[in-house]
Protein backbone atom coordinates (compact mmCIF):
# COMPACT_ATOMS: atom_id res chain seq x y z
CA UNK A 1 0.00 0.00 0.00
CA UNK A 2 1.39 3.42 -0.93
CA UNK A 3 2.02 6.07 1.71
CA UNK A 4 -0.54 8.41 0.12
CA UNK A 5 -3.26 5.73 0.16
CA UNK A 6 -2.49 4.91 3.80
CA UNK A 7 -2.64 8.61 4.66
CA UNK A 8 -6.01 9.00 2.89
CA UNK A 9 -7.46 6.03 4.82
CA UNK A 10 -6.18 7.37 8.13
CA UNK A 11 -7.62 10.81 7.35
CA UNK A 12 -10.97 9.21 6.42
CA UNK A 13 -11.10 7.34 9.74
CA UNK A 14 -10.31 10.52 11.66
CA UNK A 15 -13.00 12.44 9.79
CA UNK A 16 -15.57 9.66 10.39
CA UNK A 17 -14.70 9.66 14.07
CA UNK A 18 -14.97 13.44 14.21
CA UNK A 19 -18.32 13.36 12.40
CA UNK A 20 -19.73 10.83 14.88
CA UNK A 21 -18.71 13.03 17.81
CA UNK A 22 -19.74 16.26 16.12
CA UNK A 23 -23.22 14.87 15.44
CA UNK A 24 -23.96 14.85 19.18
CA UNK A 25 -25.45 17.92 20.82
CA UNK A 26 -22.63 20.06 22.32
CA UNK A 27 -21.86 19.38 26.01
CA UNK A 28 -23.94 16.20 26.00
CA UNK A 29 -22.83 12.73 27.09
CA UNK A 30 -24.09 9.20 27.62
CA UNK A 31 -25.35 8.06 31.02
CA UNK A 32 -22.92 5.89 32.97
CA UNK A 33 -23.72 2.20 32.70
CA UNK A 34 -26.26 2.66 29.88
CA UNK A 35 -24.72 1.67 26.54
CA UNK A 36 -25.46 3.72 23.44
CA UNK A 37 -27.19 2.01 20.52
CA UNK A 38 -24.71 1.79 17.61
CA UNK A 39 -24.50 4.99 15.54
CA UNK A 40 -27.22 6.74 17.54
CA UNK A 41 -26.79 10.51 17.93
CA UNK A 42 -27.68 12.70 20.92
CA UNK A 43 -30.22 15.31 19.78
CA UNK A 44 -31.47 16.48 23.20
CA UNK A 45 -29.70 16.59 26.56
CA UNK A 46 -30.86 18.07 29.87
CA UNK A 47 -29.55 18.15 33.44
CA UNK A 48 -31.73 19.47 36.26
CA UNK A 49 -31.11 19.59 40.01
CA UNK A 50 -33.81 18.96 42.61
CA UNK A 51 -36.33 18.06 39.93
CA UNK A 52 -39.72 16.64 40.90
CA UNK A 53 -40.78 13.75 38.68
CA UNK A 54 -43.88 11.57 38.32
CA UNK A 55 -43.44 8.35 36.35
CA UNK A 56 -46.66 6.57 35.35
CA UNK A 57 -47.19 2.87 36.00
CA UNK A 58 -50.17 2.48 33.73
CA UNK A 59 -51.69 3.42 30.40
CA UNK A 60 -51.76 7.22 30.18
CA UNK A 61 -54.83 9.21 29.15
CA UNK A 62 -56.35 12.62 29.76
CA UNK A 63 -59.71 12.98 31.55
CA UNK A 64 -61.18 16.39 32.43
CA UNK A 65 -57.87 17.97 31.38
CA UNK A 66 -55.90 15.86 33.90
CA UNK A 67 -53.52 12.97 33.27
CA UNK A 68 -54.79 9.62 34.50
CA UNK A 69 -52.96 6.31 35.04
CA UNK A 70 -53.38 3.35 37.35
CA UNK A 71 -50.26 3.83 39.50
CA UNK A 72 -47.23 6.11 39.66
CA UNK A 73 -43.82 6.61 41.20
CA UNK A 74 -43.32 10.17 42.44
CA UNK A 75 -39.95 11.43 43.67
CA UNK A 76 -37.41 14.20 43.18
CA UNK A 77 -33.68 14.55 42.78
CA UNK A 78 -30.94 15.01 40.19
CA UNK A 79 -32.41 14.37 36.72
CA UNK A 80 -30.42 13.75 33.56
CA UNK A 81 -32.16 13.01 30.26
CA UNK A 82 -30.67 12.00 26.91
CA UNK A 83 -32.60 11.70 23.64
CA UNK A 84 -30.99 9.70 20.85
CA UNK A 85 -31.93 9.76 17.18
CA UNK A 86 -31.41 6.28 15.75
CA UNK A 87 -29.87 5.36 12.38
CA UNK A 88 -32.38 5.50 9.54
CA UNK A 89 -32.63 1.71 9.15
CA UNK A 90 -33.59 1.07 12.78
CA UNK A 91 -36.82 1.39 14.77
CA UNK A 92 -37.39 2.70 18.28
CA UNK A 93 -38.21 -0.71 19.74
CA UNK A 94 -34.83 -2.13 18.63
CA UNK A 95 -32.84 0.38 20.67
CA UNK A 96 -35.38 0.13 23.50
CA UNK A 97 -35.04 -3.65 23.81
CA UNK A 98 -31.25 -3.60 23.52
CA UNK A 99 -31.03 -1.04 26.34
CA UNK A 100 -33.60 -2.91 28.44
CA UNK A 101 -31.66 -6.14 28.16
CA UNK A 102 -28.38 -4.43 29.08
CA UNK A 103 -29.94 -2.91 32.22
CA UNK A 104 -31.58 -6.20 33.24
CA UNK A 105 -28.24 -7.97 32.89
CA UNK A 106 -26.92 -5.45 35.44
CA UNK A 107 -29.69 -6.49 37.86
CA UNK A 108 -32.09 -3.57 37.33
CA UNK A 109 -35.63 -4.21 38.59
CA UNK A 110 -38.55 -3.56 36.22
CA UNK A 111 -41.35 -1.46 37.72
CA UNK A 112 -43.50 -0.84 34.64
CA UNK A 113 -43.34 -1.94 31.01
CA UNK A 114 -45.81 -1.27 28.21
CA UNK A 115 -45.80 -1.56 24.44
CA UNK A 116 -47.80 0.04 21.65
CA UNK A 117 -51.37 1.12 22.34
CA UNK A 118 -51.18 -0.44 25.81
CA UNK A 119 -49.13 2.65 26.78
CA UNK A 120 -51.89 5.10 25.83
CA UNK A 121 -51.36 8.29 23.86
CA UNK A 122 -47.88 8.96 22.47
CA UNK A 123 -48.57 12.71 22.42
CA UNK A 124 -49.21 12.64 26.19
CA UNK A 125 -45.97 10.74 26.84
CA UNK A 126 -44.02 13.17 24.66
CA UNK A 127 -45.50 16.45 25.84
CA UNK A 128 -46.91 15.86 29.33
CA UNK A 129 -44.52 13.27 30.78
CA UNK A 130 -41.17 13.97 29.09
CA UNK A 131 -41.72 17.51 27.77
CA UNK A 132 -40.07 16.68 24.45
CA UNK A 133 -42.08 17.05 21.24
CA UNK A 134 -39.50 15.02 19.30
CA UNK A 135 -40.92 11.93 20.98
CA UNK A 136 -44.42 12.28 19.57
CA UNK A 137 -45.23 9.51 17.09
CA UNK A 138 -47.43 6.54 16.38
CA UNK A 139 -49.23 4.99 19.35
CA UNK A 140 -48.52 1.56 17.84
CA UNK A 141 -44.77 2.24 17.62
CA UNK A 142 -43.95 3.17 21.22
CA UNK A 143 -42.42 1.40 24.23
CA UNK A 144 -42.02 2.63 27.80
CA UNK A 145 -40.11 1.15 30.71
CA UNK A 146 -39.44 2.27 34.28
CA UNK A 147 -36.62 0.54 36.16
CA UNK A 148 -34.90 0.73 39.51
CA UNK A 149 -31.16 0.08 39.47
CA UNK A 150 -29.63 -2.72 41.53
CA UNK A 151 -27.92 -2.04 44.89
CA UNK A 152 -25.92 -0.02 45.75
CA UNK A 153 -27.78 2.27 43.30
CA UNK A 154 -31.26 1.29 44.50
CA UNK A 155 -32.26 4.96 44.79
CA UNK A 156 -31.76 5.57 41.07
CA UNK A 157 -34.65 5.31 38.61
CA UNK A 158 -34.23 4.93 34.85
CA UNK A 159 -37.03 5.56 32.35
CA UNK A 160 -36.81 4.44 28.71
CA UNK A 161 -39.11 5.54 25.93
CA UNK A 162 -38.70 4.33 22.36
CA UNK A 163 -40.75 5.79 19.50
CA UNK A 164 -40.88 5.62 15.71
CA UNK A 165 -42.51 8.64 14.10
CA UNK A 166 -44.70 8.71 10.99
CA UNK A 167 -41.71 9.80 8.88
CA UNK A 168 -39.92 6.63 10.14
CA UNK A 169 -37.48 8.71 12.17
CA UNK A 170 -36.87 6.82 15.42
CA UNK A 171 -35.78 7.99 18.88
CA UNK A 172 -34.80 6.52 22.22
CA UNK A 173 -35.27 8.75 25.27
CA UNK A 174 -33.39 7.83 28.45
CA UNK A 175 -33.90 9.50 31.83
CA UNK A 176 -31.97 8.85 35.02
CA UNK A 177 -33.14 10.27 38.33
CA UNK A 178 -30.95 10.07 41.43
CA UNK A 179 -33.50 10.42 44.23
CA UNK A 180 -32.63 12.87 46.99
CA UNK A 181 -34.25 10.57 49.59
CA UNK A 182 -34.46 6.76 49.86
CA UNK A 183 -37.09 5.36 47.51
CA UNK A 184 -38.25 2.68 49.95
CA UNK A 185 -40.22 -0.28 48.62
CA UNK A 186 -41.54 0.05 45.09
CA UNK A 187 -43.71 -2.68 43.60
CA UNK A 188 -43.97 -3.47 39.89
CA UNK A 189 -47.37 -4.00 38.29
CA UNK A 190 -48.74 -7.51 37.73
CA UNK A 191 -48.87 -6.91 33.98
CA UNK A 192 -45.20 -5.87 33.94
CA UNK A 193 -44.15 -9.09 35.70
CA UNK A 194 -46.16 -11.15 33.20
CA UNK A 195 -44.66 -9.27 30.22
CA UNK A 196 -41.17 -9.87 31.60
CA UNK A 197 -41.90 -13.56 32.23
CA UNK A 198 -43.15 -14.01 28.68
CA UNK A 199 -40.27 -12.03 27.15
CA UNK A 200 -37.37 -13.59 29.07
CA UNK A 201 -38.88 -16.84 30.36
CA UNK A 202 -38.03 -16.06 33.98
CA UNK A 203 -38.34 -13.68 36.90
CA UNK A 204 -35.29 -13.23 39.11
CA UNK A 205 -36.39 -11.64 42.39
CA UNK A 206 -33.30 -11.51 44.65
CA UNK A 207 -34.98 -9.13 47.11
CA UNK A 208 -37.47 -11.87 48.07
CA UNK A 209 -34.95 -13.74 50.21
CA UNK A 210 -37.20 -14.41 53.22
CA UNK A 211 -40.55 -15.93 54.03
CA UNK A 212 -43.40 -14.85 51.72
CA UNK A 213 -44.60 -11.29 52.23
CA UNK A 214 -48.34 -10.65 51.80
CA UNK A 215 -47.96 -7.80 49.29
CA UNK A 216 -45.64 -9.82 47.04
CA UNK A 217 -47.73 -12.98 47.34
CA UNK A 218 -50.79 -11.05 46.17
CA UNK A 219 -48.84 -9.37 43.36
CA UNK A 220 -47.31 -12.60 42.03
CA UNK A 221 -50.69 -14.34 42.20
CA UNK A 222 -52.29 -11.51 40.18
CA UNK A 223 -49.48 -11.82 37.65
CA UNK A 224 -49.89 -15.58 37.23
CA UNK A 225 -53.66 -15.41 37.12
CA UNK A 226 -53.56 -12.96 34.23
CA UNK A 227 -52.72 -16.04 32.15
CA UNK A 228 -54.24 -19.15 33.68
CA UNK A 229 -52.55 -21.39 31.08
CA UNK A 230 -49.09 -20.44 32.33
CA UNK A 231 -47.09 -23.05 34.30
CA UNK A 232 -43.97 -22.09 36.24
CA UNK A 233 -41.28 -23.55 38.47
CA UNK A 234 -40.15 -21.93 41.72
CA UNK A 235 -36.65 -22.14 43.17
CA UNK A 236 -34.90 -20.54 46.11
CA UNK A 237 -34.42 -21.13 49.82
CA UNK A 238 -38.09 -20.47 50.62
CA UNK A 239 -39.56 -21.69 47.32
CA UNK A 240 -41.89 -24.21 49.01
CA UNK A 241 -43.31 -21.52 51.30
CA UNK A 242 -43.85 -19.24 48.30
CA UNK A 243 -45.67 -22.04 46.48
CA UNK A 244 -48.04 -22.49 49.40
CA UNK A 245 -48.60 -18.73 49.61
CA UNK A 246 -49.50 -18.58 45.91
CA UNK A 247 -51.89 -21.51 46.27
CA UNK A 248 -53.60 -19.65 49.11
CA UNK A 249 -53.94 -16.72 46.68
CA UNK A 250 -55.89 -19.05 44.33
CA UNK A 251 -53.15 -20.02 41.89
CA UNK A 252 -53.83 -23.66 40.97
CA UNK A 253 -51.30 -26.02 42.50
CA UNK A 254 -50.89 -27.91 39.21
CA UNK A 255 -49.38 -24.77 37.68
CA UNK A 256 -46.61 -24.49 40.28
CA UNK A 257 -43.61 -26.82 40.42
CA UNK A 258 -40.61 -26.76 42.73
CA UNK A 259 -37.16 -26.79 41.18
CA UNK A 260 -34.06 -27.65 43.24
CA UNK A 261 -31.14 -25.28 43.20
CA UNK A 262 -29.51 -22.59 45.28
CA UNK A 263 -30.46 -19.13 44.04
CA UNK A 264 -30.63 -15.74 45.72
CA UNK A 265 -34.17 -14.80 46.67
CA UNK A 266 -36.99 -16.27 44.58
CA UNK A 267 -36.60 -17.43 40.99
CA UNK A 268 -39.65 -18.10 38.79
CA UNK A 269 -39.20 -19.88 35.45
CA UNK A 270 -41.78 -20.41 32.73
CA UNK A 271 -42.36 -24.07 31.87
CA UNK A 272 -42.82 -24.82 28.18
Amino acid sequence: MSFSMSLRRTLALVLCSFSAVAADLPDSHDLAGIPRFPRAEIVDFREQTDQERIYPQGSIRRISNQLRYEQQVATQGQLTSVTYQLPAEHFGDQAFNATRQALQEQGAELLYWCEGRDCGSSSLWANSVFGNAKLMGSDEQQDYLLLRLAPPQQDVLVALYGITRGNRRAYLHVEQLQASAPLGELLPTAGTLLRQLRATGELALPRLDGEPAANWSELLARCLNLDTTLRVSLSGTHAEAWREALIQQRVRAARLELEPGEVLGLHIKQLR
